[in-house]
């Protein structure tokens, strides 16, 4: 069976007295610590994921856009979002858009001049990645759970300061440009990016990296310039850390910041059980944010910024997360061989539990429980007379297999691990 002699010491640790079951308070135990599982755990395998080997290829992805002639979707591709036309959405007055509306996005959008531009760019902040050049969201019915906040539709992402980008062209009111990321394309505000050229890159990328491993920490050039999210990659040199600066001319220069060395590490962070557990507890609680909204995570951008940290590349979405590994589908097992598949086969801290539209990091078995940490919103409950509710968990939590199981008026139609479709061995 996969991988069973590299069953990894529970680590759960990351559930110790200061980390707790937090979906829906279900009947689970909780206060987990190290001495707990010690009993439980055989030698972990730190270097399961081949850090080194892994690394060089995510920095390599991480600055491809620097190396790119164009923007490599289609431009049919990169007009996915127009699609929405066709649906009934709302905004943020909760009035339903109507086609004027939709015209003027699509006209601002301006794709005649697509891959026109062609010029490298760099973040200089967080910024969000919208599917149509504006800051207006879009929900379903924003009234009926599971339809509105936080769910904005017109979120596609969020990139972090510091990442190369590459530029196809601008919106018709030059606000906005479309680009492309090592993961994820879609149009940032202009002025959240600013243009580099190769001397500038060839300062920046100083071959020696460190990520942050805290989680929105404030760093400063001459005044505050973001909080910076975990898996924020910075290149050193001097005995400082590189951010990019937008001068007068709007021509681009390093900034040389101070970070303290409690927040960040030279890339890759070991992959060894403490520096999992304090990746972990870093992450835990933090808010759900659909699409990065407010500079918080989803379930994939959980994930995929949970082993970036370590080096190791994932995907933006949960379905193309399921390619980063070796995926395993146990959809036709009931729900009891699915729990004894993963107990048997997976990988703690180092295999994905995947559902549709869902995505989940195995941490390992609590009195044969397996247990997942995840960025989740809700559980969906049903009443005896059919009526649909949610109870709200709306942040990252460790849970079974089964989040609210224990709650009344639990919809077992959606229990989570009746829905799980396959695990990515990573």
């Amino acid at each position: 069976m996969f991988f069973l002699s590299l069953k990894k010491a529970i680590n759960i640790a990351l559930i110790s007295s200061t980390l707790f079951f937090t979906a829906c308070s279900v009947k689970e135990p909780t206060n987990l610590s190290i001495n707990d599982l010690a009993k439980n755990s055989v030698l972990a395998n730190d270097d399961f994921i081949k850090q080194d080997q892994e690394s060089k290829k995510f920095l390599e992805k991480h600055f491809y856009p620097w190396k790119q002639k164009k923007v490599s979707y289609s431009k049919k591709e990169a007009m996915w979002g127009f699609s929405y036309k066709n649906k009934k959405i709302y905004l943020e007055n909760h009035r339903k858009a109507d086609k004027s509306w939709f015209d003027k996005q699509i006209d601002n959008s301006n794709f005649d001049d697509y891959n026109t531009v062609l010029k490298k760019a760099i973040t200089l902040k967080n910024t969000n990645v919208r599917v149509f050049p504006t800051n207006s969201v879009m929900f379903y019915n924003p009234i009926k759970q599971g339809e509105g906040f936080p769910f904005d539709y017109n979120q596609n992402s969020l990139l972090k300061i510091n990442t190369p980008i590459f530029v196809s062209h601008f919106s018709k009111d030059k606000a906005w440009a479309y680009i492309q990321s090592s993961t994820v394309g879609g149009w940032v505000l202009i002025n959240d990016i600013v243009f580099v050229d190769e001397k500038f890159i060839n300062e920046f990328k100083t071959k020696d990296y460190f990520v942050s491993i805290k989680e929105k920490f404030p760093i400063y050039d001459t005044t505050f310039r973001e909080y910076v999210k975990i898996a924020t990659i910075f290149p050193k040199k001097y005995g400082k850390y590189l951010i990019a600066s937008k001068n007068y001319d709007k021509t681009a220069s390093v900034i040389y910041t101070d970070i303290s060395e409690k927040n960040i590490s030279s890339m890759p962070f070991k992959f060894n059980e403490e520096n999992r557990i304090a990746i972990a507890k870093s992450l835990i609680n933090e808010p759900y944010g659909w699409g990065g909204l407010l500079n918080n995570r989803d379930c994939s951008s959980f994930t995929q910024d949970y082993f970036a940290v370590f080096g190791k590349f994932l995907h933006r979405n949960s379905r193309s997360q399921t390619t980063n590994g070796k995926y395993v589908d146990i959809s036709n097992l009931t729900n009891k061989e699915k729990k004894e598949f993963i107990s048997k086969n997976a990988v703690p801290f180092s295999t994905l539990v995947y559902l549709k539209g869902h995505i989940m990091l195995y941490i390992g078995d609590k009195n044969n429980e397996p247990l997942v940490m995840h960025n989740m919103w809700s559980v969906k409950l049903k009443n005896i007379w059919g009526a649909k509710s949610r109870h709200i968990v709306g942040k990252a939590s460790i849970t079974t297999l089964e989040p609210g199981k224990n709650l009344n008026n639990f919809d077992e139609e959606n229990n989570v691990l009746k829905k799980i479709k396959g695990i990515v061995i990573l």
